[in-house]
């Protein structure tokens, strides 16, 4: 039964009584001055302040346990407070804890057993460098929303001196590549050269107690991944002690975060980057072209094969450094990642991946073949390295057999790709690539899903699927064929397509557009440059894209006529060069016959068509390719 007890008490000082009102004494007999309290003769209103207590549930032992709290200005507070606390302790919130929220942040990671490795890595990072240094010192149940307030605060406070730090050992490098080109252009001059020297040397000693204490801004990302911490960890202790009222964490307002978009390296983009060294974001892609450039660069590197495999299988570095022999079938053409090596302070460890990234990869023949010829290499250099070899039963190894370490695969794909002289990417971009090629390729956006071991089609939409121009320009061509634009036209020749321009129920031709003078157009139809015209129309248009559009209509008007399905338009007046565009246009056409055969002349089947007989499957080797 909630029954508290409120009364009155302030902190004034004065001779102490004992419980029937004599003075207490000390040795020498003077009064013993203390806390009088509850006793103290100006209580009342304006003086002092409100406390309550009231009887929780017994601890174990039948041992009591009265809530006790204090310095409410007002009774009502102090009727709220108690009504809150009473509140907590029914549903089972231990509101004598006097734990503080850092002890209460490390038993919680402790209790968290099956936590991934990494993620509890981040986690304890997030606790040693954020929760407990603003947070640890609150005890766990006085924990309110204005506390988690004031520590973003304080890190974007935090963020702010940090950068200034920056800036300055900026401005210390730039000094100190000063001094030193100072420095090597008076070689020769031997007094000159000593005070060079002496200036590079002060300024090289001020770069290095500059970069003293240097920490790396906390992203808003970051912020993100902390309050993610903080909200698991309260929802833990809630759900298992009731420790919080509130799950705090859900009610933070952070800076939004922006995912990058992967970006394809343009020529345009090159040119940039050749004419600055920057990069136009920090997540690129390379074209087919550049793709394949790369490949042909890297045809003689001991890790020719990995390299292919990256970017037309697009796994992560960790899956590809566990991956062993007995999950590779280089006859039945698939791999299958249920192995990674994850990466804590340069220490590796190996689990399994999440559930969603255990998955089976289909292989091509080239991508078997590549792994044949990298066996065989293995092979050799087991012979060659004899007793010192390495035998780790991983596909992917140095020379001596030893396992590659993720970091290691990175930093020499990046050498690479400086040595190749193409535009920077980096190693986890070829998962970008491996989706974008694949969806160039005309896949499915769940077939890429499976592919790269994501848990919903709408990860690898957002993430994965930068555009191609390739993809840029058919959808583009695609808009006309949908949306047919009414350009009045004059048919000079009606079109007629001859039986030989049919190849069984389809036919395929051109309309090739020329300016004539001024607006004036001719398009005319024909299957092939130099064949005879199938008809032509004129118009007045203002450029290529007018004719294209009046040649559509043209032949939706004629299919529309004659029974006929048009089936595919394509437009392909971006194939001119800049300056014939303003006077020429192209288009082609795929149209069907849509006649269907009758049941005039057929007896109705009353048995089961006779068996056909199955082709045997031809087993997928590169000595039957070859054969």
């Amino acid at each position: 039964m909630f029954s508290p007890s409120y009364y009155r008490r302030c902190q004034c000082k004065g001779p102490l009584k004992d419980k029937e009102g004599n003075p207490v004494l000390d040795a020498d007999g003077a009064p013993k001055i203390g806390d009088i309290g509850l006793t103290c003769p100006k209580l009342g209103k304006g003086h002092g302040t409100w406390y309550f207590y009231f009887e929780a549930e017994p601890a174990e032992g039948g041992k009591r346990a009265r809530v006790r709290r204090g310095g409410f200005a007002k009774l009502d507070d102090a009727k709220k407070k108690a009504k809150e606390l009473y509140d907590a302790a029914m549903a089972g919130t231990d509101v004598l804890s006097d734990e503080t929220c850092g002890d209460f942040f490390l038993r919680w990671i402790k209790a968290k057993k099956s936590l991934a490795r990494t993620t509890r890595h981040g986690y304890e990072e997030h606790i040693n460098n954020y929760l407990v240094p603003h947070l640890g010192h609150i005890k766990r149940r006085d924990l309110k929303f204005r506390h988690l307030d004031r520590m973003y605060d304080a890190i974007e406070k935090e963020n702010a001196e940090r950068i200034l730090h920056r800036l300055r050992v900026d401005q210390l490098q730039k000094d100190r590549d000063e001094a030193h080109r100072a420095w090597v252009k008076v070689s020769g001059k031997k007094e000159e050269r000593r005070a060079a020297r002496r200036a590079f040397l002060d300024a090289n000693a001020a770069l290095r107690e500059g970069k003293k204490g240097l920490r790396k801004v906390t992203s808003a990302a970051t912020m993100h991944r902390i309050n993610d911490t903080l909200r698991s960890a309260l929802s833990w202790g809630i759900k298992r002690e009731q420790a919080f009222a509130k799950n705090w964490a859900q009610l933070v307002e952070l800076p939004p975060v922006t995912r990058p978009k992967p970006l394809v390296w343009t020529p345009e983009r090159i040119q940039h980057w050749k004419r600055t060294g920057q990069k136009p974001g920090p997540v690129m892609v390379w074209t087919p072209e550049l793709t394949g450039e790369f490949l042909d660069f890297v045809k003689g590197d001991w890790l020719y094969e990995l390299w292919h495999s990256f970017i037309f299988l697009g796994p992560r570095r960790g899956e590809m450094a566990a991956l062993p022999w007995t999950e590779v079938s280089t006859d039945a053409l698939w791999l299958r990642i249920s192995q990674q090596i994850v990466e804590v302070a340069y220490q590796l460890y190996g689990e399994a991946p999440k559930a969603d990234s255990i998955r089976t990869l289909s292989l091509s023949l080239e991508s078997a073949d590549n792994l044949v010829s990298f066996r065989a290499k293995q092979e050799q250099k087991r012979q060659e390295w004899g007793d010192a070899y390495v035998d780790t039963g991983r596909v992917w190894t140095h020379e001596n057999g030893e396992a590659l370490h993720p970091d290691w695969i990175s930093r020499r794909f990046t050498r690479l790709v400086e040595l190749s002289g193409l535009p920077p990417v980096r190693l986890h971009d070829l998962r970008h690539l491996a989706a974008t090629l694949s969806l160039l390729a005309g896949n499915d956006i769940k077939v890429v899903q499976e592919k790269l071991g994501h848990s919903s089609r709408q990860i690898t939409s957002d993430t994965y699927t930068s555009v191609l121009p390739e993809m840029m320009r058919a959808e583009a061509e695609s808009v006309m064929a949908v949306v047919p634009r009414d350009v009045p036209f004059k048919v000079r020749t009606p079109l007629v397509i001859p039986e030989a321009a049919w190849q069984g129920d389809i036919a395929v031709f051109f309309a090739h557009g020329v300016r004539q003078s001024g607006d004036k157009w001719a398009v005319g139809a024909q299957p092939q440059p130099d064949s005879d015209l199938l008809g032509m129309i004129t118009l007045a248009g203002r450029g290529q894209d007018d004719a294209a559009n009046a040649a559509v209509k043209w032949i939706r008007d004629h299919c529309a006529a004659n029974d006929l399905e048009l089936v595919r338009v394509e437009n392909f007046n971006d194939r001119y060069p800049e300056e014939q565009r303003a006077g020429f246009s192209l288009t082609r056409f795929t149209i069907a016959r849509s006649e269907s055969p009758d049941l005039d002349g057929w007896e109705l089947p009353t048995g089961l068509p006779p068996s056909v007989s199955r082709t045997t499957r031809r087993a997928p080797s590169r000595r039957r390719k070859a054969a």
